[in-house]
Parts: structure tokens; C-alpha cells; sequence
């Protein structure tokens, strides 16, 4: 008499694929950190991993005024950029399940700053890693990015900003030695254990 085994006894069981998730709660992803930190690039990758939507700041501040950063700051100057920087963070801050990649100097504001800590369902996430690794990575990127020009000038720029994403981030991550996508592995890790 042979006997029979039903198909579900003999499957080989194959384990199961990290679930890719945010933490309960979180709506929308923030990414800060240096020029050169990847956060476009992270940002892309993650919102795809995630099945969600991707929003660089700068691009969105672009697409409301109707003019690129450049002609913004050649024109109007500085403090003008910031202004209209918040109102275009508080806009991406309404997108639920979405990626926002900031601007390097967003968190320089303090409006910016209590906007981003004070919207329900955002965690914020720092990307970081050492000036000289981020300095050779906008070398390699070849745009132009006229605040590299002085390379001490963009040192010290650095230094500044270093502590307020420090400040701002819930999760940190150093990417000094990791590819786009080993980082978003390390990130996505990191945010399924809180």
C-alpha cells in the first residue's frame, strides 16, 4: 500500500522576504543631510521599496514658483530662498506615504526646523558621513555646486549643519562606506526594529 502526501506536507518552505514598511504611524519619510549625502538618490531608491512616492524639495519649490534656486537667489536673494523654502516644506509635509529629500540647508531655519518636529507622522532621517567622503562625491557627481568652489568655506558650512541634523533626525545613518542601495537596506533595518 504506498501512501500519499499531500502537496502542503512536502513544499519546501523558502523564508519569507524582509517586510518593507515604515514604522506604524510614520506618513512621510524626511531625509536630511550634506550635498553629497544621496539623499535624491536614497530617496528615489526607498520610495520605491516602499511603494510610495518620492518629493526633493528643491525640485518642489522649483515646480511652485515657476524658477530654478539659482535664478531665486541671483534675483532675490538669499533670505527670500528660505522664505519661500518653508512655505514649499510645509506643502511636501501634507503628502502622505512619500519620501521628502531636503534641501542641505533646510534645517538651518527654525521655522523649518519646528515645522518638520511638529507634523504628526514624520520621521526624520540623517544621512551622514564625513566632509572629505561627501566633498569627493560632489567632485565625482561633475554638477556645479558653487558653494564647493571654497572648499574651507563648504568645510565650515559643514560643521554648522552637522549638529542641527543631528538634532532633527530620529534614525541616523553613516553611508560613508555603503552603495545607495546597501544604505537603504541599513535604513529600512534600522526603521522595522522601532
Amino acid at each position: 500500500m504506498t501512501s500519499t502526501h499531500s502537496s502542503t506536507a512536502t513544499a519546501t518552505l523558502t523564508p519569507s522576504a524582509p517586510v518593507l514598511r515604515a514604522p506604524v504611524g510614520v506618513k512621510r519619510l524626511v531625509l536630511t543631510g550634506f550635498m553629497g549625502a544621496g539623499k535624491s538618490t536614497i530617496g528615489r531608491l526607498l520610495a520605491k521599496s516602499l511603494g510610495w512616492k518620492f518629493l526633493d524639495l528643491d525640485n518642489h519649490l522649483e515646480q511652485r514658483t515657476g524658477s530654478t534656486i539659482a535664478d531665486i537667489f541671483t534675483h532675490h536673494g538669499e533670505a527670500r530662498f528660505r522664505r519661500l523654502e518653508s512655505t514649499a516644506l510645509a506643502s511636501a509635509l501634507t503628502h502622505n506615504q512619500t519620501v521628502i529629500a531636503l534641501g542641505g540647508g533646510t534645517p538651518e531655519s527654525l521655522t523649518n526646523h519646528l515645522l518638520i518636529e511638529q507634523t504628526p507622522g514624520t520621521f526624520t532621517i540623517f544621512l551622514d558621513a564625513p566632509f572629505p567622503t561627501l566633498f569627493d562625491r560632489c567632485v565625482l557627481q561633475a554638477t556645479t555646486r558653487p558653494v564647493l568652489a571654497d572648499p574651507e568655506a563648504a568645510r565650515s558650512r559643514f560643521s554648522h549643519r552637522r549638529p542641527l541634523y543631528l538634532r532633527l533626525a530620529g534614525l541616523t545613518i553613516d553611508t560613508t562606506n555603503l552603495t545607495p542601495e546597501e544604505t537603504v537596506t541599513a535604513l529600512l533595518t534600522a526603521l522595522n526594529k522601532k
